[in-house]
C-alpha cells in the first residue's frame, strides 16, 4: 500500500511540475532582447515567452518534456520583420526567370531566351533587371524578339516601375506608335516614335491588364514558395503591398495551417471603402493575419527616372518625374481612407513627392482628428531637411529599406547630383530627430534578406566596392539601431508592439537564432552570417541542417 501511495505522490508531482515546464529553453548563449535588458536564457510555454535572464532563473522551468537548445554562445534576436514587400510576388519570382545579377546585354538576352524555352506558349514575366549593370542603356524589345517568338514576355526591372516587353506582349497589348502616354505612365519610344518595348510606371498596365490572372492554387503555391524562403532568412513576419486577391490567398493559408510567419496585408488605397466594409464584416484579423492597411502611390522610382523631384533629373533634364496618381484623387483617398479607421501607407521618393505627402496627411488628420494614425511613408527615399522635422513633429513613421542604399549608390549621384544625396536614405538624420524608422526589403526589388539589410544600413558599401567607407557615410546607423528598426519599430509600424518585436516576458515566442553576434563582429563581415533556427509563437519553423 505505502508504495502505491508513494508512487501516486511521485506521479501528482511530476504532473504539476510538468504543468509548469516550458515547452523549450534555449540557454548558454546571448540573447539581445531588444529592451536593454541582459539574459543568456530564455524559456517558453504554449507560445509566449514565460522566462528570460540567467540560467538559474530559467532552469526551474525545465521540465521532463521540454526541449532543451544549447545555444553555445550564438545570439538570439526577436525575430525580423520585414516591414515592406511584395510577399506573393516573390513566391512567383523564385520560380521565374532571374534577371537581376544579369551584367550584359547578351547574358540578358540569353536567360530569356533559355526560359522561354523551357515554358513555351505561356508569359515570361518577373526578372527584376537593373540595367545599371549594364552602363544604363535601356533594353529593346528587339533584344529579345528573335529568340522569344510567338510567346509573350514582359519582365520587369528590379524596382518594378518599368518593364521590358517584347513585340508579341505589345501587339497583344495593342501598344503602338499610335498609342497615347497614360497618365502617370510612359510609353518608351525611339527616333521615329515606335514604342521600344520600355512601359513606365502607369503605362506598364497597359500590359498587365492582358496577362491572365493566377489560379488559386498557383497563388497558394507562391505563397507557400515565398513563406518557406522567408523563415530561412530568419523573417517571423512581413507587411504584404498586396492585392485583394493575395489577402484571400492569406486567409485560405491560415485556415488550412499553412502560414508559418506573420502577415499583416495592405490592398490599394483606391478600394479603401471596400477595405473598410471588410473590417466592418471581419474585424482586423489576428495574431497570424491581420488586415486593415491601404497602400497608395505619389510617384515611381529614381532609377526609372519617375521620382517626384522639384528640380530636374541630372541625367534627365527634361524631367523632374511623375506623380503617377492624380492628386486630387489620391488626397481624398488618403483622408477618406482615414476617417474610416484604416492605417494609409503611401509610397513616396523623390522629395517633392514626400513633402506632398506630408501636407496629405496633415489635412486628413485635421479633417479627422486621431491621437495614433500612423501614417506610414513607404520608401521616404529622398527627404529635405525641413521634410525630416515634419516626420518627426507629425509622428510619421519612415518605412524605409536600407538594401537599396547600397544598390543605388553605384548610380544615383548622377540622377540627381550630390547636393541632393546629402539626405538621401537618412537614417541617422531621421533616427537623431525621434523618427519611428521601420527597415524592409521591398522583396522582389531587392533581395529579402534581413542580414543583409543590417549590412547595408550600417556600412553603407555600395555593391560595386567604390565606397569603402560608405556612400552618404554620415547616415550611417549602429547594428543595435539597425536591429530595432527590423525589430520593435517594425512591430509598432504594425500596430503589434505589444505582442512581438522585443523579448519580454508575456510576449508571443518570435526569435531567430544566429551563428553569431552581429554586434560582435566587424560590421563588414554582418551579411555572412547565417541562420541558424526560427522560431513563431515558439515553434521552430526553420532549424539549418546540422545545427
Amino acid at each position: 500500500m505505502r508504495s502505491r501511495v508513494v508512487v501516486g505522490v511521485l506521479a501528482m508531482m511530476s504532473s504539476a511540475a510538468c504543468s509548469r515546464a516550458a515547452d523549450v529553453v534555449l540557454a548558454n548563449g546571448v540573447i539581445w532582447t531588444g529592451t536593454g535588458a541582459v539574459a543568456s536564457a530564455i524559456a517558453v510555454k504554449a507560445g509566449r515567452i514565460v522566462a528570460l535572464g540567467a540560467g538559474p532563473a530559467v532552469d526551474q522551468w525545465v521540465g521532463p518534456r521540454t526541449e532543451r537548445i544549447d545555444l553555445g554562445g550564438r545570439v538570439v534576436l526577436p525575430g525580423f520583420m520585414d516591414s515592406h514587400t511584395h510577399f506573393i510576388d516573390g513566391g512567383f519570382e523564385l520560380a521565374g526567370v532571374q534577371l537581376r545579377d544579369a551584367a550584359t546585354p547578351e547574358e540578358f538576352t540569353r536567360r530569356i531566351a533559355a526560359f522561354a524555352g523551357q515554358h513555351p506558349g505561356g508569359w515570361v514575366t518577373g526578372g527584376t533587371w537593373d540595367h545599371e549593370r549594364w552602363g544604363g542603356q535601356l533594353p529593346h524589345r528587339s533584344w529579345i524578339d528573335s529568340v522569344t517568338g510567338e510567346t509573350p514576355v514582359f519582365v520587369s526591372r528590379l524596382d518594378g516601375h518599368m518593364g521590358l516587353a517584347n513585340s508579341r506582349a505589345l501587339a497583344l497589348a495593342g501598344v503602338t506608335a499610335a498609342t497615347r502616354d497614360p497618365a502617370g505612365g510612359t510609353i518608351v519610344r525611339d527616333a521615329a516614335g515606335e514604342p521600344t518595348g520600355v512601359l513606365k510606371d502607369e503605362a506598364m498596365g497597359l500590359v498587365w491588364r492582358i496577362i491572365p490572372a493566377r489560379s488559386e492554387l498557383e497563388l497558394d503555391r507562391a505563397l507557400d514558395a515565398a513563406a518557406r524562403y522567408a523563415v530561412e532568412r530568419g523573417v517571423t513576419h512581413v507587411t504584404d503591398m498586396g492585392s485583394w486577391a493575395g489577402l484571400e490567398t492569406y486567409r485560405r493559408a491560415a485556415a488550412a495551417g499553412r502560414l508559418p510567419l506573420r502577415v499583416y496585408a495592405a490592398v490599394p488605397i483606391a478600394t479603401w471603402d471596400r477595405m473598410a466594409a471588410y473590417v466592418e464584416r471581419h474585424g482586423r484579423g489576428d495574431a497570424r493575419l491581420a488586415w486593415g492597411a491601404v497602400k497608395g502611390f505619389v510617384d515611381g522610382s529614381l532609377g526609372s527616372t519617375t521620382a517626384w523631384f522639384y528640380e530636374s533629373y541630372a541625367d534627365a533634364p527634361e524631367t523632374s518625374g511623375l506623380m503617377v496618381t492624380d492628386t486630387a484623387a489620391l488626397r481624398a483617398q488618403i483622408a477618406d481612407a482615414h476617417g474610416a479607421g484604416l492605417q494609409v501607407v503611401i509610397h513616396a521618393i523623390g522629395d517633392r513627392a514626400n513633402d506632398w505627402v506630408l501636407d496629405a496627411f496633415a489635412a486628413a488628420r485635421t479633417l479627422h482628428p486621431d491621437p495614433d494614425p500612423r501614417f506610414r511613408v513607404e520608401h521616404a527615399q529622398h527627404l529635405t531637411s525641413a521634410a525630416i522635422a515634419r516626420f518627426a513633429r507629425d509622428g510619421v513613421i519612415a518605412s524605409m529599406q536600407p538594401y537599396h542604399v547600397i544598390d543605388d549608390g553605384r548610380w544615383a549621384e548622377k540622377r540627381i547630383g550630390p547636393e541632393r544625396l546629402r539626405t538621401t536614405y537618412a537614417f541617422r538624420d531621421l533616427i537623431d530627430a525621434g523618427v519611428t524608422v521601420a527597415f524592409g526589403s521591398d522583396w522582389t526589388v531587392a533581395p529579402l534578406e534581413p542580414l543583409y539589410g543590417l549590412y547595408a544600413a550600417v556600412t553603407r558599401r555600395t555593391l560595386d566596392g567604390v565606397h569603402p567607407d560608405g556612400w552618404v557615410p554620415a547616415q550611417r546607423i549602429t547594428v543595435a539601431e539597425a536591429l530595432t528598426a527590423y525589430t520593435r519599430s517594425a512591430a509598432y509600424a504594425a500596430f503589434h508592439e505589444n505582442d512581438w518585436g522585443t523579448l519580454e516576458i508575456g510576449k508571443l515566442a518570435d526569435l531567430v537564432v544566429l551563428d553569431a553576434d552581429p554586434r560582435a563582429i566587424p560590421p563588414e563581415r554582418i551579411e555572412g552570417l547565417r541562420v541558424d533556427l526560427t522560431m513563431v509563437d515558439g515553434r521552430v519553423v526553420y532549424r539549418r541542417r546540422g545545427t
